[in-house]
């Protein structure tokens, strides 16, 4: 509890019920990509009495305030994850919506390299891979 207090001090947000909760939330899930609908349902669980409308409020909050990043991909609803400041890559299960994260120091030295080819300097990116599992068959 005391480091989601500091973090959000850090940030200047002021420190209440259901901003600490939510953020309690996303350290518990670290790794997973929640929605906002996934937010109020979990904390609907622990029967916290905070509604949807608060949870988007303070999911924009958290995203100004670089506490969180926000992802729209392609065919699904936004998802967010803390930012902990370690770049990683996704993939999209295209037939779950399974968010996937990946590091490949291979992918990164090579977008570098076709940066550098082309004048430029790579300021900030992202890549997701949309991906069906192999020994599944397209839905149609």
């Amino acid at each position: 509890m005391e480091q989601e207090t500091k973090e959000l001090r850090r940030v200047g947000l002021k420190v209440t019920h259901p901003r600490m909760r939510i953020l309690q939330i996303f350290d518990e899930e670290e790794g997973n990509h929640l929605t906002a609908e996934d937010v109020y349902k979990k904390l609907l669980a622990h029967q916290e009495d905070i509604g949807l409308a608060t949870v988007y409020r303070v999911l924009t909050q958290f995203e100004a305030a670089g506490i969180i990043i926000k992802h729209n991909f392609e065919g699904g609803q936004a998802v967010y994850e803390l930012d902990r400041g370690r770049h990683h890559d996704h993939m999209i299960d295209v037939d779950s919506g399974k968010v996937i994260e990946f590091v490949s120091e291979e992918i990164e030295r090579l977008q570098r390299e076709i940066a550098a080819r082309h004048g430029y300097e790579i300021e900030d990116h992202s890549l997701v891979l949309y991906v069906r599992p192999k020994h599944r068959p397209r839905k149609t």
